[in-house]
């Protein structure tokens, strides 16, 4: 029988949460599937058909070593998405090159190099502005600032970083997440920040619901993922598209192709379409 490696981070071994759900969804497809740590030296990922990155939420550590994982399992089996594609995705700065094909939130790139440099033409762009590392997850390193002398900027993480504005919108109607399987639109999870926030993640107070998909949010998600497809000459079967409402249109927040949570415990369908893009790589009927 075909099999499935789920990849999980070690802090993470029964992988996300929810994620019995997917483990039974492909089951049902004739797919083997079990979680395994991409770190773990003792797992023989060649031996499975196909790997899936799923919970690896310690990537943003160790880049480096992801990443020669990532390569190494690419040439050993088949590995969703793509060792290539993590790489460039790891790097918030493919939001600039995104902006040329499809409506994302204003990025700009920060180094120490001219650090007050350019966050002073941030800030005079702007107003108030959001730093995030360019490699990051989970909110990790985000910092909101109001000007130069802003004390909230000594919580920066290394970086070097991206400057976006704030996007009031993120604290009133928050911002959606809508999956892209195989060219599709298939789900989405709408997610509330806390007072006070721009983080939308549980973590900080945020709330996420799954919600109906609305079709205009669902087209600007399939646009995102085929532009970022053709310009990485990549096939991908899996995006997660954050999306945000500015300046009176949707754009993209993020795109996320690593190892994009699904919400499984909020969302448990989305584990049935995801197991049919399985199913149908491995070319389970």
């Amino acid at each position: 029988m075909t099999s499935l490696l789920l990849a999980t981070f070690d802090l993470m071994p029964d992988g996300e949460s929810g994620g019995s759900g997917l483990v039974a969804a492909l089951a049902a497809r004739g797919v083997p599937a079990r979680w395994a740590s991409w770190s773990d030296p003792a797992v023989d990922w060649a031996a499975a058909d196909l790997v899936a990155v799923r919970s690896t939420w310690d990537y943003h550590r160790r880049l480096p070593d992801f990443l020669a994982w990532a390569r190494e399992v690419e040439g050993a089996t088949s590995l969703l998405n793509g060792a290539e594609v993590f790489a460039w995705n790891a790097d918030k700065a493919y939001l600039v090159e995104l902006a040329d094909a499809v409506p994302t939130v204003p990025t700009a790139l920060l180094d120490d190099a001219d650090l007050a440099g350019g966050l002073a033409k941030a800030l005079d762009r702007w107003g108030s502005v959001v730093v995030k590392p360019r490699t990051g997850a989970g909110g990790v390193g985000v910092v909101v600032a109001e000007r130069m002398s802003d004390p909230r900027l000594e919580g920066l993480v290394a970086g070097p970083w991206i400057v976006q504005p704030v996007v009031e919108s993120v604290r009133t109607s928050g911002e959606s997440s809508v999956y892209v399987f195989d060219g599709v639109a298939v789900a989405q999870v709408d997610k509330r920040a806390a007072a006070g926030e721009v983080r939308v993640h549980e973590l900080y107070g945020g709330r996420s619901d799954v919600v109906p998909l609305d079709p205009e949010r669902a087209d600007v998600a399939v646009a995102a993922v085929r532009s970022a497809a053709a310009g990485r000459g990549a096939d991908l079967a899996y995006a997660r598209v954050d999306l945000m409402a500015w300046d009176g249109a949707w754009v993209v927040s993020e795109l996320e192709l690593i190892e994009p949570g699904l919400y499984l415990d909020v969302a448990p369908g989305v584990a049935e379409p995801f197991a049919d893009l399985v199913a149908g790589r491995l070319g389970v009927s």
